[in-house]
């Protein structure tokens, strides 16, 4: 089979479109043909070695196709929940889905409807399950609460929108891209914010605090997210893309009580909450673009320098 598959880490470089063994699907394991992948910011930090997995390793989180021992059209749940704490993750700790067939557990797969296209399907698990976990399971958001997303072209930040908006939720989208503000109002946001050249505490503060953070940026943010929240409000941290140690400012989360969560992706059950909003049309995934599997190295380049709004899918059949 064909499959992109890196041999040592580094930059988009060392991706290998090539020939790669087929799968041979264990006890309790299915052969999925897919047909669809998408790319996640989990694949550039493997990529780099962030962590280094053992090698060679087929990246990707992200799937649809069809199962081949019963024909059926599927969507791949990501993340295998082992039940006491530790989730592994497909293209992580296993070899994934930027390939042609993958085989993974049988409880792994999800009938897909025929009004849901493969490409939809590949674009919203990971990043889906992350925001649901973050919004529902850790948060308990609730109806005509404020939610302060960052960055709203990845793919964690749109699902974010897309959920926090099913959910009867106001938002708060910011980005340095005008373009990408636009985008985010036509999908529902309520207020926008030029993180790069406007007060975004100021303008979160007027429309009466955040009650919900979202916050996957880490040291660039993390004062302005506390800045943010209004008392007793929930911020949910679940990356920290430009780095993992700002300064704590103690003082605003005991004088405004708020409470900081950690999330890491999402159990079955939390996969199966953000799959039935998308089923049942109520939030929808953004694509931004879909490549051919052979242009993975051009994909990397794109979500790496964050030209994206949305998810990057990869055409595979």
């Amino acid at each position: 089979m064909k499959a992109v598959r890196i041999h040592e880490d580094g930059g988009p470089e060392v991706l290998r479109y090539e020939e790669a063994p087929d799968p041979q699907p264990r006890h309790g394991e299915v052969l999925v043909e897919l047909h669809a992948a998408s790319l996640n910011h989990l694949d550039v930090w493997v990529r780099k070695g962030l962590p280094s997995v053992p090698k060679p390793r087929i990246l990707g989180a992200d799937g649809a196709g069809i199962r081949t021992d019963t024909g059926e059209r599927v969507v791949i749940n990501p993340g295998l929940d082992h039940g006491d704490g530790r989730i592994t993750v497909l293209g992580e700790h296993t070899d994934g889905t930027h390939a042609e067939l993958v085989a993974v557990p049988a409880e792994s797969v999800y009938p897909l409807p025929d009004d849901l296209s493969f490409e939809e399907a590949a674009a919203f698990p990971l990043v889906f399950e992350t925001a649901y976990r973050m919004l529902v399971t850790k948060a308990d958001l609730r109806e005509g609460e404020l939610v302060l997303v960052w960055g709203i072209g990845g793919g964690v930040a749109t699902a974010a929108l897309s959920i926090a908006k099913a959910l009867g939720a106001r938002v708060v989208a910011t980005s340095s891209s005008d373009e990408k503000l636009a985008r985010a109002a036509e999908l529902g946001a309520d207020l926008v914010a030029n993180h790069a050249t406007g007060d975004v505490v100021a303008a979160v503060k007027e429309a009466g605090g955040a009650d919900v953070v979202v916050e996957t940026v880490g040291e660039a943010t993390w004062a302005a997210s506390l800045g943010a929240a209004r008392p007793g409000a929930r911020v949910v941290v679940c990356g920290a893309t430009t780095g993992p140690n700002p300064p704590a400012n103690l003082h605003r989360i005991w004088w405004k009580q708020l409470t900081v969560h950690g999330s890491t992706m999402g159990t079955r059950e939390d996969f199966e909450g953000a799959y039935e909003l998308v089923k049942s049309g109520r939030a929808r995934p953004v694509i931004d673009a879909v490549l051919p599997l052979a242009e993975i190295r051009g994909a990397h380049d794109r979500i790496e320098a964050g030209r994206q709004m949305g998810k990057i899918v990869l055409a595979i059949r």
